[in-house]
């Protein structure tokens, strides 16, 4: 069984020696929609899906790791053989827990330097640290702590580490790994499993359930896309997603517009509340894949928009996801000392997101330009 062409419907990891810039376009724009709406009370988040839909750019994150770990460790497997995908996997997991741990740090400094240990512990989730270091570092070590907004990190860390067996059992039967993930993911609803933290709770983006995302990303990557391409492309289909996000779209905004809260019966309030995110809510994951057939339809393999210099920043981004997802965190925490500190007119709020954007945006070329010249490889345009 090998792993199938991708798909010219559906954005996409790599094809044969050639990156799909769909994909990083996405991931790139998904960053920056995340880090707008990691700044508090920033007006500008009305530009992102967040205030839009059930679902956000965390699902984007998810199910694109798991599609592009489909592609690069199934191609490298066909290639190279299991001993090194499973070093590869494994190597990959040690990068983002490096990643976190640094971020940590940091993380730690800058509360430091410009709260004293004092101020926005709340609101960083930084205070365990400042009451009880050695513990909180003992168990940042372990995964059991995390500041807010690195959250994500820990189950990437943990989907990466799983991906080798996730790639034995899609060798053996995709539709038995397919399967068993929407059980799994089924069973996290009804029992509320979750992996649990330090000092309480659960770790907020629930491996448990998020794994079905990454799942179904590798499943399309390896034979989804074509059982899917018909149905994908079918009318009907795009009918009922474009109802769905209609649907989403205002219950979205009862949610913000407090005049439109009376226009939702209670009954369905009941019905499909609470649309819990650390558990990847059914509702948030049909949003995703509804807004996903939309995005599809409208972004062709050959999309015209994928040379010009706003969608090339975006592409920067994506193909340096993990470093500007952790710069990203750093930069939203500045953005909130600075609207806290000194204003938070729109005016200072516009300012600080797009300091924030083009500073994201330069660290990606920086980092994209200086790994053509350490190991070149295939150009990108």
């Amino acid at each position: 069984m090998t792993v199938n062409s991708q798909s010219d419907i559906f954005p996409a990891g790599v094809s044969e020696g050639r990156r799909d810039l769909r994909l990083d376009a996405f991931r790139g724009l998904a960053l920056w929609f995340t880090f707008i709406d990691h700044v508090p009370n920033n007006m500008l988040s009305w530009l992102t899906i967040r205030n839009y839909g059930f679902s956000d750019a965390s699902e984007v994150f998810v199910f694109v790791s798991g599609y592009t770990c489909m592609i690069a460790y199934g191609g490298a497997l066909r290639k190279q053989g299991w001993a090194t995908t499973v070093v590869r996997g494994v190597r990959r997991a040690g990068e983002i827990y490096a990643a976190l741990l640094l971020l940590l740090i940091a993380y730690l400094a800058l509360v430091w330097l410009f709260g004293g240990g004092v101020r926005y512990l709340d609101e960083t989730n930084t205070g365990p640290f400042f009451q009880s270091p050695g513990a909180t570092l003992d168990h940042a070590a372990i995964l059991q702590y995390v500041p807010v907004n690195a959250d994500i990190l820990p189950t990437f860390v943990l989907l990466h580490l799983a991906f080798p067996a996730l790639l034995v059992l899609l060798m053996w039967r995709a539709g038995v790994a397919l399967a068993a993930s929407f059980l799994l993911y089924l069973l996290v609803q009804l029992f509320d499993w979750g992996v649990p933290t330090w000092p309480n709770g659960q770790l907020y983006f629930n491996p448990l359930a998020w794994q079905v995302l990454f799942v179904f990303g590798a499943w399309y990557a390896f034979e989804g896309a074509e059982y899917l391409r018909a149905f994908i492309r079918s009318r009907a289909t795009l009918v009922i997603a474009v109802l769905y996000l209609a649907f989403s779209l205002a219950l979205a905004l009862s949610w913000q517009i407090k005049s439109l809260e009376a226009f939702v019966p209670d009954a369905l309030s009941k019905l499909i509340y609470p649309i819990d995110k650390g558990h990847c809510s059914p509702l948030r994951f049909v949003h995703f894949l509804a807004l996903a057939i939309l995005v599809a339809r409208l972004t062709p393999a050959d999309w015209s928009r994928l040379t010009q210099p706003s969608t090339t920043a975006a592409i920067r981004c994506g193909e340096n996801a993990l470093p500007i997802y952790c710069l990203s965190v750093l930069l939203s925490f500045f953005g909130s000392v600075i609207l806290t500190e000194f204003s938070d007119t729109i005016a200072v709020q516009v300012a600080v997101s797009l300091i924030g954007i083009a500073a994201m945006i330069a660290a990606a070329t920086a980092m994209t330009w200086t790994s053509k010249l350490d190991r070149p490889g295939p150009r990108l345009f």
